[in-house]
């Protein structure tokens, strides 16, 4: 059955009810959605609702969810709870919502509000929990995209995005030169290759800033020129799924925007649903914690509480809900008055590594061995080399020098400043400089 072709009749009747009222709330939205995401619900007559439901009337004797308790507390390894001590056991035994811990959920959607000016007066989703990026990727992914479907994104981009959207969905990937011949970032090429597909019904754009590889995040008047580009598209008749992963939110060091870019695009036209994809892993530091978030654009609280159902009925049959603990403890994060001065002591040193690599790579000394793509932002630069295939440069720079790289197609190598000291760059420098000679 192809995507036009859902015949509702077929569908749960939650689903039914959920599609409905998505398409009285915004029908583009409605069209957006993937067969998976029309067919897939959230039962609130199901085990949720009858554990809600005892928890409301049936304080005495509540014989519902699947977890233990002993004198009304949560059962627990006391082992595991001593070094949790400073936390009441609910906060770390019990199971999280589905949708996330309800005032972790409150604290990042007014962080959000607070860090993207462009976001003033607009309505959106209520930010919903995620075990990380990945699994908000793949979220949106579910609900949005089908066999078939175009996905746009830079030729300079994450390996994964190609994994979750065209291995697993089955989707075709479209992509625009990043930067032009000059080194400078590509507008042009991405409104042109958005045109290219005026008559397609819907298109997927995936956007990611600060970018991984290059590290970089667009300037003020490039980033007007990717909203303009996808609301002219817009405009045309196309609907547009527009994804920002914004996994390294905040850590902008020179020139560029210091927000999303989903604050131009939400709201911004009926036929544009715009995505936000974060979370706490580069923003807050807390790597292993897995604690992301997926926030959508929406033109109505109604239609909030519809994509929350789609989203839940995704959750529910997957993983069923996130980790208690992690939510917990960057929800003790985001509480705290010494936050603010922690992570801008964090930022400033890696501020500082990247003001080191501008300097040492701006000298000249080393362009007869690489040009180095524009970065201002993130974790990494990005090196085209010369006269060198890129993963020979990597397994020799490896073998010989001891430095570790990643090599993205023949002629590039992406290299995470993030991991080194600011006073060994110079010598990471030098070794990738020597490396790639040998190699010439």
């Amino acid at each position: 059955m192809t995507e036009k072709q859902t015949d509702e009749s077929e569908l749960n009747a939650v689903a039914v009810k959920i599609n409905s009222g998505i398409k009285h709330e915004n029908p583009y939205v409605y069209d957006m959605l993937s067969t998976y995401g029309r067919e897939v619900y959230f039962s609130k007559d199901g085990n949720v609702k009858q554990i809600a439901d005892a928890k409301k009337y049936s304080e005495e004797f509540n014989a519902t969810s699947g977890f233990a308790t002993e004198h009304g507390q949560p059962m627990y390894l006391p082992l595991l709870a001593e070094t949790l001590s400073t936390y009441d056991p609910a906060d770390i035994f019990l199971y999280s919502s589905t949708l996330g811990t309800p005032e972790l959920r409150d604290k990042w959607q007014e962080k959000m509000y607070i860090e993207n000016p462009s976001l003033t007066g607009k309505k959106i989703s209520k930010p919903i929990a995620t075990i990380g990026l990945t699994h908000g990727l793949n979220l949106a992914a579910n609900l949005f995209v089908d066999e078939g479907d175009t996905y746009i994104l830079p030729d300079k981009q994450w390996e994964n995005y190609k994994m979750i959207f065209s291995e697993t969905k089955k989707a075709h990937m479209i992509t625009y030169p990043m930067y032009d011949n000059d080194f400078k970032f590509n507008t042009s090429a991405f409104r042109e290759t958005l045109l290219s597909q005026r008559d397609k019904k819907k298109i997927i754009i995936i956007l990611n800033f600060p970018n991984n590889p290059t590290g970089y995040t667009p300037l003020a008047h490039e980033a007007d020129e990717l909203a303009a580009a996808i609301k002219e598209v817009a405009d045309i008749g196309v609907n547009v799924v527009v994804i920002s992963d914004d996994a390294y939110f905040g850590l902008f060091y020179k020139d560029s925007i210091t927000e999303s870019l989903f604050g131009r695009l939400a709201n911004i036209h009926p036929r544009v649903l715009a995505i936000k994809v974060d979370g706490a892993t580069k923003e807050e530091y807390t790597w292993g914690f897995r604690v992301g978030f997926l926030t959508f654009g929406i033109n109505s609280d109604a239609m909030n509480t519809y994509l929350e159902e789609k989203v839940m009925g995704v959750i529910r049959t997957t993983i069923s809900n996130g980790p208690t603990p992690s939510q917990t403890f960057i929800l003790h994060a985001l509480k705290s008055p010494e936050l603010a001065k922690q992570k801008a002591d964090k930022y400033e040193i890696m501020h500082q590594r990247a003001n080191k690599i501008d300097t040492i790579l701006s000298s000249g000394k080393y362009d007869d061995a690489w040009d180095l793509y524009p970065f201002n932002s993130g974790y990494f630069f990005a090196i085209k080399v010369k006269g060198v295939d890129a993963d020979t440069a990597r397994i020799h720079l490896l073998q010989k020098y001891h430095v570790g790289t990643i090599a993205l197609g023949n002629t590039d190598l992406r290299v995470a400043f993030s991991r080194v000291d600011i006073e060994h760059l110079e010598e990471l420098i030098k070794r990738l400089y020597e490396g790639i000679k040998d190699l010439q």
